[in-house]
């Protein structure tokens, strides 16, 4: 079953529409572009027919026309007017085949609708064009009279002279009747390319429509669509909501009611996969529930003026700027009214107002993302994991910001999260497990530690990993160049865990991909063993602080047998070694899993490969108690059993107990500290006494 169609019927493109229709008309374009330069480029231009469809199955017509429109006119610059010919019919088709789709037509509606609108136009629209330029009509003539004669004459010499005179006639009824028999080979190449567009299309539109599902309107009063008139998504109200996602065998939320007003902050806790996430968007309107009613006063205002702003887990996903101030007010058509360096000083980011976005670390991309909601003066603000790269500092501000919206400024604000003394700052905590509201423990795991088992001395292994007087220079010799680390020497041990802190771009980021190889630096030397690490990738497994980057295959086991490049057999093993049960997740879409499933398939693929070292950015951001607790006992393992060097870049000490043996601190990308972590918290200890 088809989801209902609940796009937006009416008003202008959103800049969500508008990005995802450019975006899909340029891998159009791309595909158009190489299918005309290539042999057998053809099948190419039926390809490009697939993004365009995409568009049209999610969205508006008009959202399909914007994005050929700016494709075409980028197209024009690179093959000229042929780039309006192909799109022209690319988005004709698109529009068609996702139009049907979101409408669950038959393939023989499809073929009636398309012929019956599509075929008059293409023939109407071609005959004019051939009877106004007679240099154009004599030249695709032309084209056609040497074609079809180069074909009658390979006839003639394999003896088949009667079908060539038949052909000869033929040919020459078409040339002279060409305003009769352009409309008639139209009409059969429009019936083949709907049947082929069709067939392309289906598939990509079914695993789009199963990981996103129905594009929904912004949810009104009593959930219907609240598209006009100014936002008020406060207060809102749940009542016995559920959801299930397209095509999953459970709902993902289960029975719930829960109300929200405006003055209060809301932490929604629970473990990894219990439903936070999808409880958020549905309060950002980005989902219907599937039973159940959402009432509230007025639109949500998704990224309007006074209406709801989202700060993602992920922060690169919606940073799009160039400059941090522009990102700021990106997307915003009124800006005259914004104080931007206020808004920047309120987050801490004032001093890097001109900066690239592209040279801030993950923990100021979430700040920034932070900003750029405030800056629309929202009056509900939602939270999904925005703490989660941001160092002990940099969390302590966002909670207060959070704090101080809801207390001073009398804003909303749902902060979904997984540590204990966020949700302690909250002034309600909504507990979910497994979908359901359950109550609220008095004391949450998540303020609770583990004992590791076993604890490896640091120091009876080899050198795995020797950093020698590294540096590295971003855009070095451009008036863009940013130094992200100096004169950094280290060397990590077979059988090491060390923990990598520093604040938000101290170089942490850039040291882990050194480590593993995946930058050469510009400066110094890397080693994995005796040889270059940038000559062994692979070797030292790495985990991005940012886990569903990482994952590129749509199930988990054909992710881990990819990353690793092993058979099913290891491929299994390795995700029971992770705390997956293979007969459970190994057939399971990626699109379908929690943040804490997702990091934990990633380090399956990892472990598979067996590497002499693993590079954990953040492993432990995200992760609930139990998380937590398993992901331990998991590197743990590993250490015990196969003598791994491990390094954990982290904001902080926040891990747990036992689980490393050295703190190396950067600070401004030097090394500022590199001491055994029981005298770093030894200090710690004494520093917090009174």
């Amino acid at each position: 079953m088809r989801p209902r169609s609940t796009h937006r019927a009416h008003g202008r493109l959103t800049a969500g529409e508008l990005a995802e229709a450019v975006v899909l008309a340029d891998l159009s374009l791309a595909l158009t572009v190489v299918g005309q330069v290539v042999p057998l480029g053809g099948a190419l231009l039926i390809a490009a027919v697939v993004p365009l469809a995409v568009v049209a199955a999610r969205h508006r017509l008009r959202a399909v026309i914007a994005g050929a429109i700016a494709a075409s006119a980028v197209g024009f610059l690179v093959i000229g007017s042929a780039a309006f010919t192909s799109l022209a019919a690319c988005a004709a088709l698109g529009a068609l085949v996702g139009a049907a789709d979101r409408r669950g037509w038959t393939r023989r509606k499809t073929m009636f609708v398309g012929l019956s609108v599509l075929w008059p136009i293409a023939a109407v629209v071609t005959d004019v064009l051939l009877f106004l330029f007679s240099d154009l009509r004599q030249l695709v003539l032309d084209q056609v009279r040497n074609g079809w004669r180069g074909l009658l004459h390979v006839l003639r010499n394999v003896g088949l002279d009667r079908i060539a005179d038949a052909g000869e006639h033929a040919l020459s009824w078409v040339i002279t009747n060409w305003w009769l028999s352009v409309p008639i080979v139209l009409f059969f190449l429009i019936w083949f390319g709907i049947w082929l567009a069709e067939g392309l299309s289906g598939p990509a539109l079914r695993r789009v429509r199963n990981a996103f599902g129905a594009p929904v309107a912004e949810i009104g009063v009593g959930g219907g669509d609240g598209d006009g008139g100014d936002p008020d998504p406060l207060p809102v109200t749940l009542r016995d909501v559920r959801y299930r996602y397209p095509n999953a065998p459970h709902d993902a939320l289960i029975g719930i009611d829960m109300s929200m007003s405006r003055g209060e902050l809301v932490a929604i806790v629970g473990a990894n996969g219990s439903g936070k996430s999808t409880l958020a968007r549905l309060l950002a309107g980005r989902r219907a529930p599937t039973a159940g009613t959402i009432e509230r006063p007025g639109p949500v205002g998704l990224g309007r003026i006074g209406g709801t702003a989202i700060v993602f887990q992920r922060p690169e996903a919606q940073v799009l700027g160039v400059r941090v101030r522009d990102d700021v007010v990106w997307g915003m058509t009124d800006t005259r009214d914004i104080d931007v360096d206020a808004v920047l000083d309120r987050v801490g980011l004032r001093e890097l107002a001109d900066r690239e976005t592209s040279t801030l670390s993950g923990g100021e991309l979430q700040r920034l993302a932070m900003a750029a909601a405030l800056a629309r003066r929202p009056a509900f603000l939602i939270s999904d994991e925005s703490t989660a790269m941001v160092d002990a500092e940099g969390r302590a501000q966002l909670v207060g910001i959070m704090g101080s919206l809801a207390s001073d400024d009398g804003i909303g604000v749902a902060h979904v999260t997984h540590r204990a003394a966020e949700a302690g700052a909250a002034d309600r905590i909504v507990t979910l497990d497994h979908g359901r509201v359950v109550a609220t423990p008095a004391r949450l795991r998540g303020e609770e530690v583990t004992d590791v088992v076993h604890r490896i001395a640091s120091n009876q292994g080899q050198p795995i990993i020797t950093l020698e007087g590294v540096g590295h220079v971003y855009s070095r010799g451009t008036p863009w160049a940013n130094r992200a680390l100096e004169n950094v020497d280290l060397a990590i041990r077979a059988g090491e865990a060390v923990v990598l802190v520093g604040h938000n771009g101290s170089g942490k980021s850039t040291l882990a991909w050194i480590l593993a190889g995946l930058v050469t630096p510009s400066e110094g030397r890397a080693l994995l063993g005796e040889e270059p690490a940038a000559d062994r990738v692979g070797r030292v497994g790495l985990s991005f602080q940012h886990a569903r980057l990482q994952v590129l295959r749509p199930t988990v086991l054909e992710e881990v047998r990819g990353a690793a490049r092993v058979d099913t057999l290891v491929a299994r093993a390795s995700l029971a070694t992770v705390g997956l049960n293979p007969n459970e997740f190994a057939g399971r879409r990626v699109d379908e899993l929690s943040g804490g499933q997702l990091r934990r398939v990633v380090l399956a693929g990892v472990v598979a490969s067996h590497p002499r070292a693993l590079v954990l950015d953040e492993p432990f951001a995200g992760l609930d108690a139990d998380g937590r607790a398993e992901l331990d006992g998991l590197l743990t393992n590993l250490r015990r059993r196969h003598h791994l060097a491990i390094v954990i870049v982290s904001h902080d000490l926040d891990l747990p107990a036992g689980l490393v043996d050295r703190v190396v601190e950067l600070e401004s990308g030097r090394i500022a500290r590199d001491e055994p972590i029981d005298d770093v918290l030894g200090v710690q200890e004494r520093e917090a006494r009174p």
